[in-house]
C-alpha cells in the first residue's frame, strides 16, 4: 500500500467527536468543520474537521466524478485504550462537485445536488456504524476519515 500523503486518489481528514454525536441518521453520515453540534445533527459523526472537499486535490475530485469509481470512506476512531474502524463503500458520480468549504457527506442515495457529497450509493450510513465506535465519538474521541477513490478498470 502506498503512502497516503503521496497518493492523489486518497484524502485524509482529521476531526473529533462531540457529546451530541448520536449517529442515528439512516441515509447519510457527515463531518463538519463546525466546532459545535446540536442534538438535531444525527448524521454528523465528527466536528472540527481539518479539511473539506474544497481542499481535495483536482485528481481526487476528477476520479470521484466517474460513476463506475469505487469510493471507500474508512472511519478510524482512537478512543485512547481502544481503536475502532469501519469502512463505508460507495461510488462516484459525474455530478459530484466536491467544492464545499464546511462539510462533507456520504450518502446511501444517489443525491448529488450540493457541493458536500463525497460518495453516493454507500453501503452504510451513520445509523449503521458500530455503536462502540459511536460511543467513543460521543466521548469526543479523535476521528480520522480516509477517503480513497479507485477508478473503474
Amino acid at each position: 500500500m502506498s503512502d497516503d500523503a503521496d497518493d492523489p486518489l486518497v484524502e485524509v481528514i482529521r476531526a473529533v467527536g462531540h457529546e451530541n454525536v448520536t449517529a442515528e441518521h439512516a441515509s447519510t453520515f457527515e463531518l463538519t468543520t463546525d466546532d459545535w453540534l446540536t442534538p438535531a445533527g444525527d448524521c454528523i459523526v465528527g466536528v472540527e474537521a481539518d479539511r473539506t472537499p474544497r481542499d481535495f486535490s483536482a485528481a481526487f475530485r476528477e476520479a470521484c466524478r466517474d460513476a463506475d469509481a469505487t469510493i471507500e470512506a474508512t472511519l478510524v476512531v482512537d478512543a485512547g485504550d481502544e481503536t475502532y474502524a469501519e469502512t463505508v463503500t460507495g461510488r462516484g458520480h459525474p455530478d459530484l462537485a466536491l467544492l464545499d468549504d464546511r462539510s462533507m457527506v456520504g450518502r446511501t442515495s444517489e443525491y448529488t445536488d450540493d457541493e458536500r457529497t463525497v460518495l453516493v450509493d454507500g453501503d452504510a450510513a451513520a445509523a449503521d456504524l458500530d455503536r462502540d465506535l459511536v460511543a467513543a465519538l460521543a466521548d469526543e474521541a479523535e476521528l480520522t476519515l480516509r477517503l480513497a477513490v479507485e477508478p473503474a478498470e
